[in-house]
């Protein structure tokens, strides 16, 4: 059972493509979407956005995520409908990279509270949370520090499948991950960092399990993501 995610756009077609797109990051999930009126023309149905949540929650919760104003203002309206709660969530993201985000954190079995943060987060500067270790810390001489350099290998690099494999397997795990100066944990931060083929990965990592996480990434970049 996992957080499920509610796409409320005043197009269909929009909110359909946000949930196909989403979908290839995490297969596992239930992504409802809620886009256009009723009599399918643009704009938002108060009905729509509240069936949307009833069947993206299956019991973990649900994350909600908006395009324009009165998209807000219909999904807060559906949560007050619903009784509020703590079950479902509104995200302040955008649209996009915060469905991808909240989809790769919900696919790796994050709760509610985190899915609808790495929403938020997707494209917060640098992508690092807190406490994530960054560049020239000293992160090798930390208790339980891991650090390594890999090379890409695969044509197209490190591209959406793979960054969404590495940060949701990464998420689930207790670490902080630095990859190329962005948190390794988001998919959205590892995508901007365009890495194709022959690129070097700077992979610095620190908490229980920062040794695993690193053999982990490394032995993934050098099968190439099982694309070669």
């Amino acid at each position: 059972m996992s957080v499920g995610l509610v796409i409320v756009s005043h197009s269909a077609q929009l909110a359909a493509g946000v949930v196909e797109l989403a979908a290839q990051m995490a297969p596992d999930v239930v992504l409802a979407a809620a886009g256009g009126m009723d009599d399918g023309g643009l704009g938002t149905s108060l009905e729509k956005v509240m069936a949307a949540i009833g069947q993206a929650d299956t019991g973990a919760g649900a994350v909600v995520l908006t395009d324009l104003g009165s998209a807000v203002m219909t999904a807060e309206s559906a949560l007050e409908f619903l009784g509020g709660g703590d079950q479902v969530r509104l995200a302040d993201a955008p649209l996009v990279e915060g469905a991808v985000a909240a989809a790769v954190a919900a696919q790796s079995g994050a709760s509610l509270a985190a899915v609808c943060r790495a929403a938020q987060s997707a494209l917060q500067p640098g992508g690092a949370q807190a406490g994530t270790v960054q560049p020239g810390t000293g992160a090798a001489g930390a208790p339980g520090a891991a650090t390594a350099t890999v090379a890409l290998i695969n044509p197209l690099g490190l591209h959406a499948r793979p960054a969404a494999m590495l940060a949701g397997v990464l998420g689930a795990m207790d670490v902080d991950i630095d990859i190329n100066g962005v948190d390794g944990q988001s998919v959205m931060m590892l995508m901007t960092l365009g890495a194709g083929a022959g690129t070097e990965l700077s992979l610095s990592a620190t908490g229980p399990e920062a040794q695993q996480a690193v053999d982990f990434v490394r032995s993934e970049v050098e099968r190439g993501f099982g694309e070669i």
